[in-house]
């Protein structure tokens, strides 16, 4: 059920119920708040309270989450709601509210609400829409990296352990989360020591004759060429989902038992493999550096604020082993409290992840037992939460919060030095102001072939990769090689869309929006997600004063006159440090080869550069994968299906070593240096 009441104005209503009632000028001490939005003052607290207690009238008196949303139909605020009239019409009051909870109401003028069965899935609903929808007010998990998994097949009757990313659409069991790829890779190659699972594609595995190198040295079974029967490959994969599951200690007590029954029937040869596959667990659960020994499986979460920032630490701890951790930085108002702020942190954590058994916290959370019922309701099992208080448990929240105030420590040196840059470069370029997004164009090709364009985006914060964009070049008519026109159709894309989407605004000048963060003026624009404009404070473009002419008319044609453009060119030798910036009507200027300000342009350069050339070659290889081999020259039907034959899929030979397509029939030293240098970037590209 929703309520939404858009044919009643709420100025009007008003009126009608108090036709006295002087509504209170806007006060300029909203902007002493420090919202970087630029929306605070657009209402006063009387008339959202008005409009609250009008779609309380149509609320329901039942468990469910409810969406505050501004005049122009941005969502400030969701919340959930054991009673969601009770709730709302508490927002009502004259008095008793804090900051944050005041300019929400003061900003609202409609209220959404969707009823749920219960609380428990009311507060499920609830971060999964903060998540999706990013409201300005609430507490928002920045997480645009997906953890690692490893992932047993079971589309195949010899199942493949691998690593795994994104999606989990694949038949199998997923395991984890990791920290990072480096902590799957170890714990992969300590599994296939102990449980000697395969890890080759399907492909290499159907077109083997022999084991390979993986048998030799015992990280493989060998169930390609039957050197293990199925039963007692089946007997592996249960042992190692058993131990990925966290009951590690039963399985190095079932190896234990067989090794000592084998050695009891004399047959130490298989007593010596058991051995060797307790080793490997051992190792696994060694090397991990804290091991808890009363913690089977469980995630640590402590929170650290400092400086009107937060800083959420996560332990992963699973089997007895810690599998990494990693420091988020979630938005949140300064006026949250550490326990509040890591809360609404863990809903939303959760929402796309899976859940231990047991989850220790740094802080008290408001709710904590719905959010364990909630956890327990979406996996299936019980799910306790807890906020330990003494030994080895305490000790392991007390870790996590140390790595959490070193982070934040860290986090905030970086931001410190990265504004400094900033207003250094806003010095050398005389900009209006400190550049609060910086977007960097740059484009990658092979003679004008698998164009791409790239574009980074930087700011005080650092690098922002989730709003990267990158660009197919589409015209026809472009000459093989043109960067110009290549950077020309990327601007016209990007700032067409732009313009389209969020429409410049200037604000009066005597009306500055501050934000909290660095206390300078923010862009006065269209919002994006972060409450920050979409609109560059600077472009740089990777060229000379040709890329930099071609960008300025580009914009003069679409109407884009306000936006600072530069470029930077290598020295004649494309050497780094003897760069060279491009202005708009001043002399081009130089920097010395140890500024730090150029090393910061060096960065940002060398980044889109980076981010370009990958996005290339992404591209390239597919066109490769699609074409098959006939593009290399050389290699004709009969040695295409030869090195099919031998290595299975085209994906196994773009890996293959230079010794291993020198071993294919048929294919001589020669031809096998073309075929790797194909697939190996042997071209360098632009």
């Amino acid at each position: 059920m929703t309520g939404r009441g858009k044919d009643i104005d709420p100025a009007s209503e008003l009126a009608e119920e108090d036709d006295e009632q002087t509504l209170p000028e806007q006060s300029d001490s909203l902007l002493d708040l420090g919202d970087s939005s630029g929306m605070e003052g657009s209402g006063s607290a009387a008339v959202g309270r008005a409009a609250l207690l009008r779609h309380a009238r149509h609320a329901p008196s039942s468990p469910g989450v409810y969406r505050m949303l501004d005049a122009g139909g941005e969502v400030l605020y969701v919340g959930k709601a054991k009673n969601i009239r009770k709730r709302i019409l508490s927002y009502t009051r004259p008095t008793g509210h804090d900051t944050r909870i005041e300019r929400v109401i003061a900003n609202t003028a409609v209220l959404e609400f969707v009823t749920t069965g219960t609380e428990t899935e009311a507060l499920l609903l609830e971060a999964n829409l903060i998540k999706r929808l990013r409201p300005r007010f609430n507490v928002l998990l920045r997480d645009d990296k997906s953890f690692p998994y490893i992932l047993i097949t079971a589309d195949h009757w010899a199942p493949q352990i691998l690593k795994h990313r994104g999606a989990r659409s694949r038949e199998g069991s997923f395991f984890g989360p990791f920290a990072s790829v480096w902590a799957v890779n170890r714990t992969i190659t300590a599994l296939q020591r102990a449980f000697l699972l395969r890890s080759c594609s399907d492909g290499f595995f159907e077109s083997r004759t022999r084991p390979c190198l993986l048998h030799q040295i015992k990280r493989c079974s060998a169930p390609c060429t039957h050197e293990i029967d199925f039963a007692g490959y089946a007997e592996l994969v249960r042992e190692a989902k058993q131990f990925l599951s966290g009951k590690s200690q039963a399985v190095k007590e079932e190896l234990a038992g067989e090794m000592e029954k084998a050695s009891t029937e004399l047959d130490f040869e298989r007593a010596a493999v058991y051995r060797d596959r307790l080793a490997a667990l051992s190792a696994v659960q060694s090397s991990q550096g804290i091991n808890p020994r009363g913690v089977e499986e469980a995630d640590v979460f402590a929170v650290h604020q400092d400086g009107g920032f937060n800083c959420v630490e996560v332990f992963f701890f699973r089997t007895g082993q810690n599998w990494g951790n990693r420091a988020y930085f979630p938005k949140a108002d300064r006026s949250f409290e550490p326990g509040e702020a890591l809360g609404a942190f863990l809903a939303q954590f959760y929402d796309d992840k899976p859940c231990p058994g047991c989850i220790f916290l740094s802080h008290e959370i408001p709710e904590r037992g719905l959010l364990a019922e909630a956890l327990t309701a979406k996996t299936g099992r019980k799910v306790e939460v807890l906020v330990p208080q003494r030994g080895e448990k305490k000790e392991l929240v007390a870790h996590a919060a140390t790595n959490a105030r070193e982070a934040l420590g860290r986090k905030l040196a970086d931001t410190s030095s990265q504004q400094k840059l900033l207003t250094a470069l806003a010095d050398k370029l005389a900009l209006p102001r400190m550049p609060r997004r910086i977007e960097v164009y740059d484009n990658s090709h092979i003679q004008g072939s698998n164009a791409v364009g790239a574009m980074i985006v930087a700011g005080p914060e650092g690098f922002r990769k989730n709003q990267y964009r990158k660009f197919n070049i589409r015209s026809a008519d472009l000459s093989p090689g043109d960067d110009y026109g290549m950077m020309r159709e990327m601007l016209q894309r990007r700032f067409k869309r732009l313009i389209a989407e969020a429409p410049k605004i200037v604000p009066p000048s005597d009306m500055p929006v501050y934000d909290e963060r660095l206390l300078t003026p923010a862009s006065q624009s269209g919002a994006d997600e972060d409450g920050e404009s979409p609109w560059p404070d600077l472009v740089i473009i990777d060229g000379g004063q040709g890329q930099l002419n071609a960008a300025r008319e580009t914009l003069a044609a679409l109407g884009v006159a306000e936006v600072p453009v530069v470029s930077v060119a290598k020295g004649p030798d494309r050497d780094a440090g003897n760069e060279t910036i491009y202005l708009a009507d001043r002399p081009a200027a130089k920097l010395p080869p140890r500024d730090p300000l150029l090393y910061f342009i060096q960065r940002l350069r060398d980044e889109a550069h980076r981010f370009a050339i990958g996005s290339h070659r992404q591209r390239r290889k597919k066109d490769i994968r699609e074409a098959g081999l006939q593009e290399i020259a050389g290699i004709g039907p009969n040695r295409k299906r030869a090195l099919l034959h031998h290595f299975g899929t085209l994906k196994a030979i773009e890996r293959a070593s230079l010794a291993d397509l020198a071993k294919v029939p048929g294919i001589n030293a020669e031809t096998a240096r073309k075929i790797y240098d194909f697939f190996h970037e042997a071209t360098p590209a632009r």
